[in-house]
């Protein structure tokens, strides 16, 4: 089909959607399959279609993933951090809160992962159930909490959180508590794991500390039929999302500092002694909540691959392309699907490693595996560290440290910026014990505090 031609048909179907949307503004929630969410969306960007993403299943496949760090097709550059967009080199804190960062979020909030809305609705916490849970012999109280977001502007979507809190039983002080994003599917495997005397769980009860599953399904469903309901089809109406609206990654993000709110009011815990964890999808979550929210104070991001710790400008694994892809693209806005589609990689304003300075000066464990884990790119999410280091320096804190990528079980501890690969596959448990012992590292010996005139 002639591009005009193509044009043409693309703004027809745009327009008879709008006028469908519009009829309907005042009804029910709009009701989109992904398949027809995902063509609204590159309607909205006047793209006809994308590059294939690669195929990390069968190795003979035409487009089979690069695992060759010889082929992974090193990137002229990356976008200076620490240059603003009027050129000027940032040398000192007050120019990385006032000018680059506030920056640097805008162009995450437009081209990445989207706009939260001004005003999302707000959200009550309650204690659904609380009682007395034995973990490999460990005695805690378990409190099952439901956080209900005020509907009363748009009844027809009703959104509410769920998460599981574990505290030990017994301690001096009001405990440190550790954020887990996860989904219910998950939590029963999750809790029978538990039980074993070296999970992580019992060792962090062991250490006094507390800990949390939120099950992000409650939050935001992890697929495109899903936008318009959910805390993004709530805060929409019920209505499709717009080209900068915020995605999944960022919906499961409030969630996190929503339940941070309900820690602030809990006598048996210590807010600002509190860390996040994801693996895989969730390790993106978990690395776009530290970015955006200041009271999280350390992060274990597992695995996070593509729109998360992975720069994107490396042929390793996964793609933008297999991000912008139906299966994917409801994790970030809509704006991103340009860069699988019209425009390159390089073209992207940000990276990775953009994102990862976001967090500083906090403490950030980038974990990833071996065997079975190459779809996420250990080395990219390594580079994207080493390249976010310098912000840590210009903040006062000590970076990475090294741009020589380490050996498989060879951590690289000594910084605020960790990162450490293991040599199991697609799996967080290995690194588990490592990142217990450097958050203690920050809270028994010198506690993070929260950052003070962070800017929203």
């Amino acid at each position: 089909m002639h591009k005009s031609l193509a044009r043409s048909a693309a703004r027809t179907r745009t327009v008879a959607l709008l006028v469908f949307i519009t009829a309907h503004a005042a009804a029910q929630p709009l009701a989109l399959t992904t398949e027809e969410d995902h063509r609204r969306s590159l309607d909205l960007l006047g793209i006809t279609s994308l590059r294939q993403g690669a195929d990390g299943n069968d190795p003979a496949a035409p487009n089979a993933a690069n695992y060759d760090e010889s082929k992974a097709t090193p990137y002229p550059s990356l976008p200076d951090p620490l240059l603003t967009l009027g050129r000027e080199r940032v040398t000192t804190p007050a120019q990385w809160w006032q000018v680059r960062r506030p920056e640097l979020v805008e162009l995450f909030d437009r081209e990445i992962y989207g706009r939260q809305p001004e005003h999302v609705p707000a959200l009550t916490w309650r204690v659904a159930e609380s009682h007395q849970v034995t973990i490999a012999g460990h005695a805690a109280i378990q409190k099952d909490l439901r956080g209900t977001v005020d509907n009363s502007a748009y009844p027809d979507i009703a959104v509410e959180l769920h998460a599981t809190l574990v505290v030990p039983a017994e301690r001096s002080a009001p405990a440190p508590v550790i954020t887990q994003l996860i989904t219910d599917v998950f939590i029963p495997r999750y809790e029978e794991r538990a039980q074993q005397a070296d999970s992580w769980q019992a060792n962090m009860l062991a250490r006094g500390w507390a800990y949390a599953y939120l099950d992000t399904a409650t939050i935001q469903a992890d697929n495109g039929a899903g936008l318009t309901q959910g805390i993004i089809g709530l805060a929409n109406k019920g209505q499709p999302r717009t080209v900068d609206d915020w995605g999944v990654l960022r919906a499961w993000g409030w969630g996190a500092s929503r339940l941070l709110d309900y820690y602030e009011t809990d006598a048996d815990l210590d807010a600002t002694r509190n860390g996040i964890e994801g693996h895989s999808r969730w390790g993106k979550a978990a690395l776009v909540a530290m970015a955006y929210e200041p009271r999280i104070g350390i992060g274990y991001i597992s695995s996070s691959g593509a729109g998360g710790a992975k720069l994107a400008r490396r042929n390793y694994g996964e793609l933008v392309e297999n991000v912008a892809a139906p299966s994917e693209y409801h994790w970030m806005e809509i704006n991103y699907m340009k860069y699988a589609g019209p425009l390159s990689w390089d073209e992207l304003p940000v990276d990775a490693h953009s994102l990862i300075a976001l967090v500083a000066p906090r403490p950030v464990f980038i974990s990833a595996g071996l065997d079975g884990d190459q779809w996420v790119d250990a080395r990219g999410m390594f580079e994207a560290a080493a390249a976010a280091s310098p912000v840590y320096a210009v903040l006062g804190a000590q970076g990475l440290g090294t741009r020589e990528f380490p050996p498989v079980e060879t951590g690289l501890m000594d910084g605020a910026v960790a990162f450490r690969q293991h040599a199991a596959g697609h799996t967080d448990q290995p690194n588990w014990p490592i990142f217990l012992d450097y958050a203690a590292r920050y809270w028994e010996a010198n506690p993070v505090p929260p950052l003070k005139g962070f800017p929203k």
